[in-house]
């Protein structure tokens, strides 16, 4: 869909389903630039995407920690890709968010979700695959010491997921997954009443996410990046060829069984998302469409700009 198109779509699912999504790619060195990109066309101010290069510079440089000689080249990469994306994907996001504006008005179906996430998606894989010269640049000039500092900054990550998602009670945890998803679709809608938000804790009870399963992913993906960069190293002819391989492994996980419970995952996150968007007013869903018709505006200025 691990996405994670930002605020304007997970905002309205019923479950965590889409930030899980999109932050797997996010905690991944070799799709970075492609969420972040996604993160702010979609979900914050043009001021944000505007900064979107120096935000990217600053997430990869706490990850690696970058020398002189690779802070010039990232920062070029960077700039270039923004271009791109500005050019060739913002476009395409503010039509499909003029589509769900004319959609939110109307109850949606499991189906018709879905179909909006695989639009997505082949958006996200379309933003990975530019980076994968850069990133395959940047991998071969890794030292052992900025290796060290990214399996730090994964270790702070899965901290912060075990504390997210799998201390405390059953009740405990899905409370602390009810509030971020009272908190996204609040403020999407506005305002739930007494029987949305049961409705919302019912989904996310019903839910098939299993946080420790996601976990054994994440610590996957995660030695198969440092291994990569290692791979790349050792062949560094075959440097990009390593680098698609490895975000092919995001996109279909070698790992027994989690393809299929991912792609549940999916059609469970469309259903909840059709579920919780049917119950809502026709003020609801008028706030709704505010706040795309706001993206799209934001979208089409920016991709008017040069």
């Amino acid at each position: 869909m691990n996405t994670s198109f930002g605020d304007c779509f997970r905002g309205v699912l019923a479950d965590d389903l889409v930030p899980r999504i999109i932050a797997r790619r996010a905690l991944r060195l070799c799709a970075a630039l492609a969420i972040v990109a996604t993160l702010a066309a979609c979900a914050a101010t043009r001021l944000a995407y505007n900064q979107a290069p120096t935000l990217s510079y600053w997430w990869i440089d706490r990850h690696v920690d970058l020398n002189d000689t690779q802070t010039g080249q990232t920062r070029e990469d960077l700039q270039a890709f923004f271009q791109w994306h500005r050019r060739e994907e913002l476009p395409v996001y503010a039509g499909l968010l003029r589509q769900w504006q004319s959609m939110a008005v109307s109850e949606v179906s499991a189906a018709q979700a879905c179909a909006q996430f695989e639009d997505i998606r082949q958006r996200l894989d379309r933003a990975a695959a530019e980076t994968v010269e850069p990133f395959a640049r940047l991998a071969l000039g890794l030292s052992p010491e900025q290796l060290d500092n990214l399996k730090r900054q994964q270790a702070r990550s899965n901290e912060e997921f075990e504390k997210d998602f799998l201390r405390g009670s059953p009740e405990q945890r899905l409370n602390r997954r009810m509030d971020k998803a009272l908190e996204r679709s609040e403020s999407f809608y506005g305002t739930l009443d007494k029987g949305q938000r049961e409705l919302l804790r019912s989904l996310l009870q019903k839910s098939p996410f299993d946080p420790q399963r996601t976990q054994s992913e994440r610590l996957r993906r995660q030695a198969d990046l440092l291994q990569t960069v290692r791979d790349a190293q050792a062949e560094p002819a075959k440097a990009e060829q390593f680098v698609r391989e490895h975000i092919a492994r995001i996109r279909r996980s070698p790992a027994p069984g989690y393809d299929a419970y991912n792609e549940e995952l999916v059609r469970q996150g469309c259903a909840q998302f059709a579920a919780l968007h049917n119950s809502t007013s026709a003020g609801q869903r008028a706030n709704a469409v505010r706040k795309l018709k706001g993206y799209e505006d934001d979208l089409r200025v920016l991709s008017a700009q040069r």
